[in-house]
């Protein structure tokens, strides 16, 4: 299999990054600064990073189409409004997780946007519940995320009147004679936006962005960023053996959509009423230990009861910290649990999520 490269691979190359193979795309994980740099500079001022290898999905239509789309979904599509975006799912029938997705609503259709290793798989499902083989995810686009507490002057200084837009809202806009689409969005815990634009342009628009004093950010920071604000990284924290309830995401699923018809509806709605046995939760050591991905949970009893599925130091919190399943009876916060890492059981407990207070823009003018 070849391994495809973005828009932005010479640029990246240029900017002197360091690159991995990630869900099939050659992908910067960080530049000469290194990672911690690039995650502070997020925090405190803003950082570009390049999000085109996921999958972007438009699909026109009218209330017909919102109607079958409510079939597939476990958001209520009929009451976002124009250009209002949520957080969802793509569900199995038992309730799993074959994605979670950003679903859009246009005054034509709708925009979804999906994780880059599942986007095929997920254009497969979509369109056999649609009964839709046209659909075909548009090639031709770009998706770039610029986040940080300077991100909205930056962007007002290229886009005019993005900065009125709400968080989880998007809207049209111009830049160099062509409509590009902009959402109030990311997955950072800062505020910030994603903007889809054509390949022939994402170039200029970074490099305008870069000239502004912004900065190219790498998987690394981005992998350490969303995990102090508590976010899932599909295929860690979720996957087709996780349903939301299981992952604490039961506020995603609409709540007048429980007793409705979309794929895994009973297993959700069983879950809801007589609880799950694990549940992800946030974890803290109490020491310097950095426990990963894998790291098995005990009990005092030395009873395993559960799993991490994401570890790392933490650089705005200055301490390590991860996300995992436990057991549910040992899901309540500041309850002792012991990791074990290199072979020894470490002192942890869990704790709130996030970690690290998310700073999404709360009072605006929607455009």
């Amino acid at each position: 299999m070849n391994v495809k490269k973005t828009q932005l691979y010479n640029l990246h190359k240029s900017k002197g990054a360091k690159f991995i193979e990630f869900a099939g795309y050659e992908m910067p994980i960080q530049y000469s600064k290194g990672i911690i740099v690039e995650h502070n500079l997020t925090r405190t001022k803003s950082g570009i990073f390049d999000v085109s290898h996921m999958g972007q999905l438009f699909l026109k239509g009218g209330d017909d189409l919102t109607e079958r789309l409510q079939n597939i979904f476990p958001t209520d599509l009929k009451k976002l409004n124009i250009n209002q975006s949520k957080y969802s799912f793509l569900l199995k029938e038992n309730g799993g997780i074959y994605d979670d997705l950003i679903l859009t609503r246009l005054k034509d259709g709708f925009i979804i946007i999906l994780n880059a290793a599942c986007k095929y798989n997920d254009l497969k499902i979509i369109k056999s519940r649609l009964k839709d083989n046209s659909l075909e995810l548009n090639e031709d686009v770009s998706l770039i995320a610029i986040q940080g507490p300077e991100a909205k002057d930056i962007l007002e200084k290229i886009i005019k009147n993005v900065s009125k837009l709400n968080f989880m809202y998007g809207n049209n806009f111009d830049f160099d004679n062509e409509k590009i689409f902009v959402t109030r969005s990311g997955y950072t815990g800062e505020d910030g936006f994603e903007i889809s634009i054509s390949n022939k342009k994402i170039n200029d628009l970074v490099n305008k962005l870069l000239d502004l004093g912004s900065n190219l950010i790498g998987l690394g920071a981005r992998d350490t960023l969303r995990l102090e604000a508590g976010l899932c990284l599909y295929g860690h924290d979720i996957n087709e053996n996780t349903s939301p309830i299981e992952a604490n995401l039961k506020w995603a699923i609409s709540k007048n959509r429980v007793n409705e018809s979309f794929p895994g509806a009973e297993k959700i709605k069983n879950q809801i009423n007589d609880g799950v046995k694990k549940l992800r939760v946030g974890i803290k050591p109490n020491s310097k230990v950095i426990a990963r991905e894998f790291t098995k949970i005990f009990d005092k009893s030395n009873n395993e009861i559960g799993t991490i599925t994401s570890g790392t130091f933490g650089p705005s919190v200055k301490a390590p910290i991860a996300m995992g399943y436990v057991s549910n009876e040992f899901s309540k916060n500041d309850t002792e649990i012991f990791l074990e890492v290199r072979g020894k059981k470490i002192s942890a407990y869990v704790c709130k999520l996030p970690f690290y207070k998310k700073n999404y823009v709360k009072e605006s003018i929607n455009v």
